[in-house]
């Protein structure tokens, strides 16, 4: 968020300009999203929310037409959903939580099912970070074992490998705090003809951001 940022910082910018432009890949097929991220509970849609609790009121909305009153309670994840809809252009996202202790078999399950409800062209928006422990420059204690996890996560994306996603260690991913692995593993679970058209790993700050665009195999 550049509101939410002291200075232009070439870390921070690099990984916002990857983010904006997946979004926007993702608008250019479908203006409506589904959205899966870490967290509990659920988001109504066309929620209304605040980045206030992080320092300024920028407000995001989950869908274009939506005038209600703002959710200051909604997740950071649901704010970067609003956020990253209005940047790309897109009409509305609804936002799914999942658990970070969510199996993988629940996981897949979730997946099968968003599938199997979801018509027409629709966006599956994915949100969680990697392991936050790489390096001295670490927000947590530092984990030797972070780059090898999050080296295997780029690999798994830049191949389209469900499977590889679904083989995720559940303990590893929590002790290294991946709160991507479950949202990832929903992914997995959609069962789509799926390929790669960009992936990056970012590590700023010691904290493992992927960012990777999927696209039909049969388009």
């Amino acid at each position: 968020m550049p509101e939410l940022v002291v200075a232009d910082v070439p870390e921070v910018s690099s990984v916002r300009r990857a983010c904006v432009a997946a979004a926007r890949f993702l608008a250019a097929g479908s203006r409506r999203w589904i959205a899966v991220a870490p967290g509990f509970g659920e988001v109504p849609d066309g929620a209304v929310g605040t980045f206030r609790g992080f320092g300024v009121d920028v407000r995001v909305r989950l869908a274009a037409d939506t005038e209600g009153d703002v959710d200051p309670s909604l997740p950071l994840p649901v704010l970067i959903a609003g956020w990253l809809r209005q940047q790309a252009g897109a009409q509305s996202v609804s936002v799914h939580l999942v658990s970070p202790e969510a199996t993988r078999e629940q996981c897949q399950e979730l997946g099968a099912r968003l599938a199997r409800e979801t018509s027409g062209p629709v966006g599956l928006l994915v949100l969680g970070d990697g392991s936050p422990k790489h390096g001295d420059r670490a927000p947590g204690r530092p984990d030797e074992r972070a780059p090898d996890f999050d080296d295997a996560v780029h690999t798994a994306l830049s191949n389209a490998d469900a499977e590889a996603l679904l083989a995720l260690d559940e303990g590893l991913a929590g002790e290294l705090d991946a709160q991507g692995r479950a949202p990832w593993q929903v992914l997995a679970g959609t069962g789509g003809d799926w390929r790669c058209a960009g992936s990056e790993l970012m590590v700023p700050f010691g904290v493992a951001y992927h960012v990777a665009v999927w696209e039909n195999g049969r388009s």
